[in-house]
């Protein structure tokens, strides 16, 4: 009886196996709905956002900001990790708000959406408020660290941006994460 029971299942499992070679090839080949939108995996060197995280409500702005730094990854040539980490920066920085001076409530000469300082070289103010400026400035700076593509969001942000927080950018590695899954192939 046993061998009868044991032919049987090598018999199913061949069945099975057989089934998957030849069908495998051909799902993989099938159509995708007409209205599906491609969504991108975002590689990410660690596992999952470390710490809590933070989210808020995009408005339009935010959302248009939020577009225009992964073009400018994208237009650099960078990953999508890139992206995350950029835009995680800015949550951070300005909350994805292209900030003008803002008297005694900036940091000291801080703009744009990284709230860089044209005092530290970052480019003019005009240059700083401009979102493909702004981000091809910050992903030149994380370009320079070497192994950025491997290390915490947190540790590649502080590198380039020197934040007196520097564990602050972490909070926003979800939101960042979903924004560049949702936007990278729109």
């Amino acid at each position: 009886m046993n061998t009868i029971f044991r032919k049987s299942m090598l018999s199913v499992a061949g069945l099975a196996f057989a089934g998957g070679v030849f069908a495998g090839p051909i799902a993989a080949h099938a159509n995708p709905a007409a209205d599906a939108k491609p969504v991108a995996a975002v590689q990410t060197a660690v596992s999952k956002p470390q710490g809590d995280q933070s989210h808020i409500s995009l408005n339009g702005e935010q959302t248009v900001n939020a577009k225009a730094i992964i073009a400018a990854t994208k237009k650099a040539g960078l990953p999508e990790r890139a992206a995350v980490i950029s835009i995680a920066t800015s949550l951070q920085e300005s909350k994805l708000e292209n900030l003008g001076h803002l008297g005694d409530m900036n940091d000291h000469d801080s703009l744009g959406l990284f709230q860089q300082r044209p005092f530290s070289g970052w480019g003019t103010p005009e240059q700083i408020t401009n979102p493909e400026y702004s981000t091809t400035a910050f992903l030149k700076g994380l370009r320079q660290v070497d192994g950025w593509q491997d290390m915490p969001l947190t540790q590649a942000a502080q590198t380039v941006q020197v934040s007196a927080y520097p564990d602050a950018y972490a909070q926003w590695e979800q939101q960042a994460t979903d924004l560049v899954g949702q936007h990278w192939n729109s």
